[in-house]
């Protein structure tokens, strides 16, 4: 049956986004990067809908979105926060280490298919996360390259300097490898019980709270939509989401 195949073959232009963006952020094209991997993201979402939708889970879909995360979210924001790190003016400061530091980004590659591992055996995340979901993680650190590279916000000053800061943008590296593989509970984005509120409560508060900060603060909305992420599913503590 055809319908068997289609949330494979979303999962794999999910892939192939990452990996287009990857070339692209090499060839220092970041905006077109930045889009693929928020376009993989999109599918990444799909997939799983229409497996649901038609009722074609299966056990090579789980394995293959995965595979597929490991390059779209694991090692496209890793490619993408090495060059920033490896194109910033301040790099040359830092004493003999300006060869050596860019590459400390591919951590993250190397967590995020920890996490992608640890997630695939692990019961207890069937219903909620713990740890941050690879996607996110990956949408914060590229849109670091929105934000320094954004010229509204290269004249309101303070957001576009954190981004292009480079002891900021290699902290985030051993901040991003944690939140990847930690216990933290994050709630689940995927909506239930018919989208209701009271079953959704959580997530219709977190898409209210992010169309403001996209709406107010633009590209630099999106590390705050992750930032919020965190911070509700704290909040909330051991809630069952």
């Amino acid at each position: 049956m055809i319908k068997k195949h289609i949330p494979n073959s979303i999962t794999l232009l999910n892939l192939i986004s990452g990996s287009v963006a990857v070339i692209l952020a090499v060839e220092g094209q970041m905006i077109p990067a930045v889009a693929l991997v928020g376009l993989a993201a999109v599918f990444d979402f799909l997939d799983g809908f229409f497996a649901r939708l038609l009722h074609v889970k299966s056990e090579i879909g789980k394995e293959l979105d995965s595979l597929a995360d490991v390059i779209s979210f694991g090692l496209t924001p890793s490619v993408i926060l090495f060059c920033l790190i490896r194109e910033n003016p301040a790099l040359q400061s830092t004493q003999g280490l300006a060869g050596i530091l860019p590459y400390s980004a591919m951590l993250i590659a190397a967590f995020s298919a920890l996490r992608l591992a640890k997630f695939n055996l692990d019961t207890r995340q069937s219903t909620s996360f713990l740890g941050l979901p690879t996607p996110a993680n990956a949408l914060f650190i590229v849109s670091l390259a929105l934000i320094s590279g954004s010229q509204a916000l290269q004249e309101a000053g303070l957001l576009s300097s954190i981004a292009g800061n480079l002891y900021f943008q290699l902290a985030l590296i051993p901040l991003s490898c944690y939140l990847l593989v930690s216990e933290i509970p994050l709630f689940a984005l995927k909506f239930s019980s018919g989208f209701s509120f009271s079953a959704n409560k959580l997530k219709y508060i977190l898409v209210l709270l992010s169309t403001i900060a996209l709406i107010a603060f633009q590209w630099a909305g999106i590390p705050m939509i992750v930032i919020l992420y965190v911070v509700i599913s704290t909040v909330a503590g051991q809630e069952k989401f």
